[in-house]
C-alpha cells in the first residue's frame, strides 16, 4: 500500500508545506486515528505557525477526495483513519476513546441471517468492537 503523501501526489494535489505536515502527521502506521485537535498538537510540533483553520480544512479536503475516513463511533470527537484502501474495523476503548484497526478473518456481511435482514439487500456491514484499552486497565 503506498503512503498517504505518495496517494496525494499521485493526484497531484496542491502539496503546500501545512498540507505536507498534516498528511504526514496521518501516515504514521496503521493504527492512526487521531482527532484534529491531536494533529494540530502534532503538527505545531514541526511547524508552529500552523493554524487550527488549515488542520480543519485539511482534514476536509482529505476526506472530500476519498483519502481519509472521518470517523465519529463513541461519541467524542471525531477521529481520521487514512486506512481507506482495506477494509477493517475498529476497537475503541470506553475510557480514552483510543482506537486501533481490526481485520477480520471472515466477511462481516455473513454474520446477518438471512432471516434477519428484514428484506434488505445489504451492501456493507460496519462492526465496532468496544473494551478498555491496556494502557486504561493499568490505571484501574
Amino acid at each position: 500500500m503506498s503512503s498517504l503523501v505518495e496517494r496525494l501526489r499521485d493526484r497531484r494535489w496542491r502539496m503546500t508545506p501545512q498540507r505536507r505536515v498534516i498528511a504526514e502527521m496521518l501516515d504514521c502506521g496503521e493504527h492512526v486515528h487521531y482527532t484534529a485537535d491531536e494533529i494540530l498538537v502534532r503538527a505545531n510540533e514541526k511547524m508552529p505557525e500552523i493554524s487550527r483553520a488549515t488542520v480543519y480544512n485539511t482534514l476536509k479536503d482529505l476526506v472530500s477526495l476519498g483519502e481519509v475516513l472521518e470517523l465519529s463511533v463513541d461519541g467524542r470527537s471525531k477521529r481520521y483513519d487514512p486506512n481507506v484502501h482495506h477494509d477493517h474495523e475498529h476497537l475503541v476503548c470506553d475510557v480514552c476513546g483510543k482506537m486501533r484497526d481490526v481485520h477480520l478473518s471472515g466477511d462481516a456481511l455473513a454474520l446477518l441471517r438471512p432471516e434477519d435482514s428484514h428484506g434488505f439487500l445489504v451492501t456493507e456491514a460496519k462492526m465496532t468492537f468496544r473494551g478498555i484499552c491496556p494502557d486504561c486497565q493499568g490505571e484501574s
